[in-house]
């Protein structure tokens, strides 16, 4: 292609892009839907939904950057699972009627890209919204990252990998986090491109668990106690881990919980849920 013609075919630079109009999902919630946050060289452009509250109260909103699971191959940027989908007002409406801004960004799935793609993808969001937060009326100094499944393994890496202080906690509901096992034909395999026999150091930079260092935020981490897909001593081990290098970890086995939840009691998921918005709110203080 005629190299005259390469400034005008460059992609748009996602930090200059105009907002689009705001829906208004919920009483005194903004929505912000599909604003994108990156452009990568033969993939899709990555997209977030952004909520926020119609008049923050008191200054700009701290933010969760929420990122969803689907075993890293599949899943939508505004599920916080199974037990949440037919709540209203749904589950990111209470976040922002309880003062906050919630971001739920896409990620490249491993049908598309290999590790470290997706947390490549999740820094560029937490860049975006650090570049765009005067714009956008949010506190981006004052950030936790929360996600579920897949999602909630790739928020402890943004959250262990991150610059100092460039996320403040994480919450980490029944996410894997020891990926140097993973069997062929697993989703584990599929996201580090082979099994972690055949890519030892991926499998091992793609395990929340080997990232854990001094200095790691703190972390609530909830695990169904009878999860048939993540064990649930894959989150006590990062929570052990997390502690002994002096990182405060709360950890809660929830009783009859299978993955997702399954099989909790109302009440207890209503618990989980409690449990982590008053997490977010004691670290953004």
């Amino acid at each position: 292609m005629h190299c005259a013609l390469a400034p005008f075919l460059a992609p748009p630079d996602p930090a200059a892009l105009p907002l689009p109009a705001a829906a208004h999902p919920a009483d005194g919630v903004r929505l912000l839907r599909a604003v994108p946050y990156a452009v990568r060289d033969g993939s899709r452009p990555l997209e977030l939904d952004l909520w926020l509250p119609e008049e923050p109260a008191a200054g700009p909103p701290p933010v969760i950057l929420f990122v969803h699971g689907g075993a890293w191959r599949t899943g939508l940027r505004d599920d916080l699972g199974p037990r949440f989908r037919d709540r209203r007002p749904g589950p990111f409406a209470r976040l922002v009627r309880a003062g906050f801004a919630v971001a739920c960004p896409d990620y490249r799935l491993s049908g598309e890209a290999a590790f470290p793609a997706p947390l490549d993808d999740l820094s560029a969001a937490l860049a975006w919204l650090r570049t765009r937060a005067a714009e956008l009326g949010v506190d981006a100094d004052r950030v936790v990252a929360w996600g579920e499944s897949a999602g909630g393994h790739l928020a402890a890496l943004l959250a262990l990998t991150a610059a100092p202080a460039a996320v403040r906690g994480c919450v980490v509901w029944y996410g894997p986090t020891d990926l140097t096992a993973a069997p062929p034909h697993t989703p584990e395999a599929a996201l580090l491109g082979a099994p972690a026999a055949d890519a030892p150091d991926r499998a091992r930079a793609a395990s929340p668990l080997a990232r854990v260092a001094p200095g790691a935020p703190p972390f609530l981490i909830l695990h169904g106690a009878e999860d048939t897909v993540i064990p649930v001593a894959q989150g006590e081990a990062l929570a052990s881990a997390l502690r002994a290098v002096g990182t405060e970890a709360a950890f809660r086995a929830v009783p009859g919980a299978d993955h997702l939840w399954i099989g909790a009691a109302e009440q207890d998921v209503e618990d989980c849920f409690t449990a982590s918005l008053d997490f977010v709110r004691d670290r953004t203080r």
